[in-house]
């Protein structure tokens, strides 16, 4: 795809948008089930059934998904197709390219162990290591672009409302 079958294909969707602004608010939605034995969540991708269970650094058998992991691993995936749909639209030519993600836990906070040490990543690090002649000008549009427009990133570090609740079924 080229940057304009990009522009012609987004067009007539930003239209609607523009026209009528509750369209484009949609409701994604994740759902796992936790009635198989051990400690796990069997979660449903959409392709397939992923297991998602305990991390080693917390007794797990390694043998399941780590949300951690899985957390990453969605950065990394929205991450590279905004690139690759930004270097498209800006026409900036990619040979190829690597997406990585990096994540700091400290376990000693999931575990209990030291009420002081933080649940969750303390830091997340996002490379890209591309190969491409664009211009280092085109290059710091593409980042800047990249970041704007990548959902999961913006999530993440612009931390949205997030509410619990439980209900007995």
């Amino acid at each position: 795809m080229d940057a304009a079958e990009l522009r012609a294909t987004q067009a007539p969707i930003k239209d609607r948008y523009k026209t009528d602004p509750k369209a484009a608010m949609i409701t994604l939605k994740a759902r796992g089930s936790i009635e198989n034995e051990g400690i796990a969540c069997k979660v449903e991708t959409g392709r397939a059934l992923a297991v998602a269970g305990l991390h080693p650094a917390t007794g797990g058998s390694g043998l399941e998904l780590c949300s951690g992991d899985m957390l990453l691993e969605a950065l990394v995936a929205c991450a590279g197709v905004t690139l690759k749909s930004v270097a498209t639209a800006i026409e900036v030519p990619l040979k190829s390219g690597i997406v990585t993600a990096e994540g700091d836990l400290d376990f000693r906070g999931t575990l209990g162990v030291d009420k002081e040490a933080p649940v969750g990543f303390a830091e997340i690090r996002l490379r890209f290591d591309i190969d491409t002649p664009a211009p280092q000008d085109k290059l710091d549009l593409l980042l800047k672009l990249t970041e704007r427009y990548c959902v999961v990133y913006q999530t993440i570090r612009n931390g949205p409302k997030v509410s619990v609740t439980m209900q007995r079924v």
